[in-house]
């Protein structure tokens, strides 16, 4: 059985972290996404976190602020989000790849207040 989840979202308030989680099991993952949506706006990609080489990719949005990276004590590919902004509030979710599916979890919210 498949399942993909995110955890660790809340309420983060101005100059304070926060970290997600994503966890995926059941198949043999080539690729981990994160992404977020906001009200409003379109889904957007934010990184990639590859198997193979465990190599990771951030659009330019989030480069440097909120970098992802693999948990292999939890195995979990994380995000942490440092100091987000309230326009960084959103749902985050993860997405779980393999050759010929992509596996979604249910999102986690993070609201940033000033």
């Amino acid at each position: 059985q498949v399942t993909v989840a995110e955890s660790g979202g809340g309420m983060v308030q101005a100059g304070d972290s926060l970290r997600l989680s994503c966890a995926a099991h059941g198949r043999a993952f080539t690729t981990i996404y994160w992404y977020r949506h906001a009200p409003g706006k379109e889904r957007e990609f934010l990184a990639v976190w590859v198997r193979s080489n465990g190599t990771t990719r951030h659009t330019d949005s989030v480069k440097g602020r909120f970098p992802i990276s693999r948990d292999n004590a939890k195995n979990t590919v994380d995000r942490q989000l440092n100091s987000p902004k309230p326009g960084d509030s959103a749902v985050s979710y993860c997405s779980a790849r393999t050759l010929g599916a992509s596996y979604w979890g249910q999102g986690t919210q993070v609201t940033a207040s000033s």
